[in-house]
């Protein structure tokens, strides 16, 4: 039973209102204070549990966990415990954090307040995979670079598209980015010329990090996929559009997408958002039998984009929700193995593009922009096509329902001019 959830539960850490970090969510993350190495931490309120230092104290007995699993830089020695314990550990961690519990007088020795530590990248990210799985946002490109009858391509709505993405390149939360530079093509009568991007464009897009999964050749059914999914992240998967016009065809996305991809530091559950799952959209064509699923298995998670111009204040230029996804995590993991292709504990696999179907909701600035013919209006005063040297892009999400609120937190990255 996942008790951690019960809505009725509080801390006796002081949660504020309107905390993404409640008891009811719990997420996982890697921190560092001062001269300390990294560990493994759980938010809750404006402090951070810090589990090595609970388990340590020996309030984690019989849990199948050991110094070594959270004494590390990553999660991934941790989630090669498997789904069952890392359930339960959420639950005992929620105990030992309810109000009443008699460790409340070791919080000196267990909590590190937020601003007196670093975040860093929380996974050992092994392989990382991107989806094309928002219709609205394939529907908005199709309808601007084909036409509105030709928008979605023949495949579209019969397998989740996706292509292999660079690992390597995916960054934590407050990491700078420098703008890329690569080949683009201004004029189609004219050779290419190199250069900085000018088209620099965030996409608001969700991930979720795999357990290990089943030997080569095995394949994970929807109805097995939340047995193998640990939980979620905001993702930013930056995209420099000219680049990627010129580059794409025939094989697709390249220097375009792999120069830097922004991950928020801490892990959602999916346990912990199992309480705001959502049906999805009727499914036409009928999808083939092993993308077909029960049940509901969209969520509804709300999703903020905000730009702030260096010295300026932030201007909010999209609301999107991770429900309005076509395909689901559960078909996206199916699809991934339906060959054989195996998963392990650390992989990453990122939603594509979010966009909802109104203005206003769309989760590029492609699309906000509309190819840059519609300049976005700033607070300062400016205005915005695509992103530009020094901006910072925010992205926030949560789930909220009969007031308990589950967030992610943010994920912001500064740009920074070529090198």
């Amino acid at each position: 039973m996942n008790r951690a959830n019960d809505p009725s539960r509080k801390s006796w850490v002081f949660v504020p209102n309107n905390s993404d970090f409640s008891i009811q969510n719990l997420p996982f993350g890697i921190f560092s204070e001062g001269l300390g190495g990294k560990r493994v931490g759980v938010a809750i309120g404006n402090q951070i549990l810090d589990l090595s230092a609970v388990e340590k104290l020996g309030l984690l007995k019989n849990s199948g966990f050991h110094q070594s699993d959270f004494a590390a830089a990553t999660l991934n020695q941790m989630m090669g415990k498997g789904k069952s314990l890392l359930c339960e550990l959420r639950n005992k961690i929620s105990d030992l954090l309810l109000e009443g519990s008699d460790i409340a007088n070791k919080a000196d020795i267990i909590l590190i307040d937020q601003r007196n530590a670093s975040m860093h990248l929380p996974i050992k990210i092994g392989d990382y995979t991107d989806f094309y799985s928002s219709e609205q946002h394939a529907y908005n490109v199709g309808c601007m670079f084909r036409d509105p009858n030709n928008a979605l391509l023949p495949n579209w709505k019969h397998i989740p598209v996706g292509y292999h993405g660079r690992a390597s390149s995916v960054i934590n939360s407050g990491t700078p980015v420098h703008r890329p530079k690569g080949q683009q093509k201004p004029t189609d009568n004219d050779p290419p010329v190199f250069g900085p991007c000018k088209l620099l464009d965030f996409e608001l897009e969700m991930g979720f990090i795999t357990l290990e999964g089943k030997p080569l050749g095995d394949s994970i059914s929807t109805a097995e996929a939340n047995e193998y999914i640990f939980g979620m992240c905001l993702f930013n998967d930056w995209s420099a559009r000219d680049i990627q016009k010129w580059e794409y065809i025939p094989l697709g996305p390249f220097l375009a997408k792999n120069f830097a991809s922004s991950m928020s530091p801490w892990i959602v559950t999916l346990d912990a958002l199992e309480p705001f799952r959502v049906p999805g959209p009727v499914q036409d064509p009928k999808v083939l039998p092993y993308l077909d699923y029960d049940g509901d298995h969209h969520i509804d998670i709300n999703l903020q984009v905000a730009i702030q111009p260096e010295g300026s204040t932030e201007s909010i230029v999209c609301n999107s929700n991770y429900k309005h996804m076509y395909w689901n995590m559960q078909q996206q993991l199916a699809h991934h193995t339906v060959n054989g292709c195996d998963i392990h504990a650390g992989d990453l696999l990122a939603s594509g593009t979010i966009s909802g179907p109104e203005e206003g909701q769309f989760g590029s600035m492609l699309e906000i922009s509309w190819k840059g013919t519609k300049p976005f209006a700033m607070q300062d005063g400016s205005e915005r096509k695509f992103i530009q040297d020094l901006d910072t892009v925010i992205m926030r999400g949560h789930a909220e329902k009969d007031g308990i609120r589950v967030g992610f937190g943010e994920v912001s990255t500064k740009i920074l001019p070529t090198k």
